[in-house]
């Protein structure tokens, strides 16, 4: 009689080295070096760095939520692009329990800008002009640098 096969389990085993005998790969930099970071995160970095900045003025934008987005939406209802221009942020009253929003799209700010250092500044200047929409007042007001060339 034969003896039986005991079936083999659906997980494969964890591979330890890979198929020339290496080993597996590791991270390239350690986590806390900002190489780590995807594009994506460092942009929503900038976002959170320019609200943080802008709460220490105006208290009332913690009610305020803050969204970064790929790209802007297309044939949206109530959304329509003026001249065929790109937007590079927009924002979204409150209604119904939900709180405002403040939008910024990741990937035409980071076309329009080379270095990150003109990327926090463009972040900058859309998050004001988008704050001072949502509060009905000038960015001016809302950042007295806003405009300048840092």
């Amino acid at each position: 009689m034969d003896d039986p096969v005991e079936p083999r389990s659906a997980d494969p085993r964890p591979r330890r080295r890979d198929r020339h005998g290496r080993g597996m790969r590791g991270p390239v930099a350690p986590p806390q070096v900002p190489l780590s970071a995807s594009r994506g995160e460092a942009f929503t970095d900038l976002v959170q760095d320019s609200v943080e900045r802008l709460e220490r003025r105006w208290p009332q934008l913690t009610e305020i939520e803050f969204m970064v987005l790929e790209v802007p939406p297309l044939g949206r209802a109530g959304v329509e692009w003026q001249d065929e221009v790109v937007p590079l942020g927009g924002t979204i009253t409150a209604s119904e329990g939900r709180p405002a929003r403040v939008v910024i799209y990741r990937r035409p700010v980071e076309i329009r800008t080379k270095g990150r250092d003109e990327r926090a500044h463009l972040v900058h200047e859309v998050v004001v002009e988008q704050v001072a929409e949502l509060l009905g007042m000038s960015p001016e007001s809302v950042d007295p640098r806003y405009g300048d060339e840092d």
